[in-house]
């Protein structure tokens, strides 16, 4: 598939790796310019593009930039991308980091609900809670008995299977999180959060999970 990636932090950075390794045709972009994409893309063989060429035709865009960051990607982001783009989020609010959000904490928006209001895009919520190393280290072929899940959250059935099925691809099991409006059982604090662990344990610990935002994670 065409996959676009904005943001090339630690998670972008694998999703990066592992993507083009499985044969994906990869453009990834950041919020400093592709000059300093160089390593990343001469290691991959990916393209570094600007983050408004990124989703260019992409049937997948993965937006995995700090929360703080959403109101400033460029409008019209997602103009280009195929019919049916599946875009996820993998962004966690952190109070300490990207300042107190109205939006979450008094309207009590999920932060994916939130992403996607900025993005004006519907998107799926996945790869938010787990660590980025894991991507390159913790791959299993389906089947293995140590293999891990990962939950996935949204609202568009068709989306969401794509996720799942790329994620499968991975080398990952995956849980239906539920709609975005259920996402907050994958959120930081939550005890799925950090989670090394197959299905059941995973759709034990969404079960589990209390609406209530800890403190910790708290403006």
């Amino acid at each position: 598939m065409k996959i676009g990636i904005i943001g090339a932090g630690n998670i972008g950075g694998n999703l990066t790796r592992r993507l083009t390794a499985l044969g994906h045709d990869v453009s990834v972009a950041n919020s400093r310019g592709p000059h300093t994409l160089t390593a990343l893309a001469e290691e991959t063989g990916a393209r570094p593009v600007p983050v408004e060429e990124a989703a260019r035709g992409a049937q997948v865009v993965v937006v995995t930039v700090p929360v703080k960051a959403l109101p400033d990607l460029p409008s019209g982001l997602l103009d280009g991308a195929a019919d049916g783009v599946a875009v996820i989020d993998t962004g966690n609010y952190y109070p300490q980091r990207d300042g107190r959000i109205a939006a979450i904490e008094d309207e009590g928006l999920t932060e994916s609900r939130y992403a996607e209001r900025e993005l004006g895009h519907p998107v799926i919520k996945a790869f938010n809670e787990t660590y980025a190393q894991d991507l390159l280290d913790r791959s299993r072929p389906a089947g293995a008995p140590d293999r891990m899940a990962l939950p996935v959250a949204g609202d568009d059935a068709d989306a969401k299977r794509k996720v799942r099925d790329l994620i499968d691809e991975l080398g990952f099991d995956t849980v239906d999180a539920g709609g975005l409006d259920d996402s907050w059982r994958q959120q930081p604090g939550t005890p799925v959060y950090g989670m090394r662990a197959d299905a059941e344990a995973v759709t034990k610990a969404l079960g589990e999970a209390s609406p209530e935002r800890p403190a910790d994670f708290r403006g």
